[in-house]
Formats: C-alpha cells, sequence, structure tokens
C-alpha cells in the first residue's frame, strides 16, 4: 500500500506545519505541550487495552496515524481551552461522535488512509471554528447586486486552507479544493470560488449559484 503510505506522510507534513503556527498563535500555552513529539510512535490512548476497536489497534500498529492522534490530541487541548464558555457545552459530545465515525473506516476499502483523513478534517475544523491559527478578515461579499445579500468570510491558515462563511443565520465551514484558477472553497451542501475579488457561491442542496463582489 505504497500510495497510502505516501498520502498520510503529505498530510503529516501539511497538519505539522499548520499545527506549529497554532502554537505560536497561543502564547498563554506552553510549547512543549502542542509540538508533535515524531519521535513518540504511540498515540494519545492505551494500546494495551483489551476494549480497543480494530481501528484504534491499526492506529496503535502505524506510526504515522499514533502521530496524528497525537496531534489532533493537541488541537482538541487547545479547542476545550477555548471553548469553556460554551453554551451548551457540544465539543466534548462532538469529540465522542467524530470518534465513532473515525472507527467506521473498518468499512473503507483503504482503512489507513480513511483514518488519516477523518484526522485531517477534524484538526482543520478545530482550528478554524476555535481560532486556533492565523486568520485573515473577515471579509464581506454582496451577492446578485442586493445589499441585504450579503456573505462574510474568514480565511483561516490550515492545511489545507479552510474558511468559515457566514449567510444570514446559518454559517459553513469549507476546506480547500483543487482549482485550474482562483481559490475553490467546498463545505457541505456550500461552495465558494473566488477569483480577482469576485466570487460564485452556492449555499445550500441544489441551490442556485449566486454571482458576488468583495466589498472595499
Amino acid at each position: 500500500m505504497l500510495d497510502a503510505a505516501t498520502s498520510i506522510r503529505h498530510l503529516l507534513l501539511l497538519i505539522a506545519s499548520s499545527l506549529l503556527l497554532s502554537c505560536a498563535s497561543q502564547a498563554d500555552v506552553p510549547r512543549n505541550n502542542t509540538q508533535p513529539n515524531q519521535a513518540d510512535a504511540s498515540p494519545s490512548y492505551h494500546c494495551d487495552s483489551a476494549s480497543l476497536s480494530s481501528i484504534e489497534s491499526l492506529i496503535c500498529q502505524t506510526p504515522q496515524l499514533a502521530m496524528l492522534d497525537r496531534q489532533l490530541a493537541d488541537v482538541y487541548s487547545l479547542a476545550t481551552a477555548k471553548a469553556h464558555n460554551e453554551h451548551p457545552p457540544v465539543l466534548k459530545a462532538e469529540q465522542q461522535g467524530w470518534i465513532k465515525g473515525r472507527n467506521d473506516c473498518w468499512k473503507s476499502d483503504d482503512k489507513a488512509n480513511c483514518v488519516a483523513l477523518n484526522y485531517q478534517s477534524r484538526i482543520v475544523e478545530l482550528q478554524a471554528r476555535y481560532r486556533l491559527v492565523e486568520s485573515s478578515g473577515p471579509f464581506y461579499y454582496r451577492c446578485d447586486n442586493q445589499a441585504a445579500n450579503e456573505v462574510v468570510v474568514t480565511y483561516f491558515n490550515t492545511a489545507p486552507t479552510s474558511l468559515i462563511a457566514e449567510y444570514g443565520d446559518s454559517v459553513s465551514l469549507m476546506v480547500s479544493q483543487p482549482s485550474a484558477s482562483g481559490a475553490k472553497y467546498q463545505g457541505q451542501n456550500e461552495q465558494l470560488w473566488e477569483h480577482h475579488g469576485e466570487a460564485l457561491i452556492t449555499w445550500g442542496y441544489q441551490a442556485p449559484q449566486m454571482k458576488c463582489i468583495k466589498l472595499d
């Protein structure tokens, strides 16, 4: 499975660089608590437990995945510190749901790659939502030439890059996608494609595309 191993190594390089930015932006958090320790090939949990799932055992046996687990643990710790005033408190419950989804990678034909991608998306989500990395914005886009039709966007220096967009009462986290031109971001049912201050934004399943201009 050379291709899967190469893919995981690429993810590790991207996420490790993003975590270093996260550490630098958190002056009140000791650096030695947040930087990934590449010499430690064990995950954040005990591998000798008899109750491990098959995916948890795979992580224990795969140094690259174990490192990803420790990196997520560091990011989750930073997010927890930021979320202590959340009402209602949702971070812990969401993390438990994410773990269940990660463990469902046993159904995948390429289990290791599935696990790595799950870690990558969760790290990006937490870093953006809790502002753990450098960001730019907010930027305001007026859509379909209507002053009341506005999308507010903040960009985050995650790996891969991401954004959080607000439109009316709804919010979407989008992650960058390969694009021949401009910058393209995809969320669950939303998409933003920006080029030279103009953006095509789709908001919602099968929703019409909006033509938007970035305001000065």
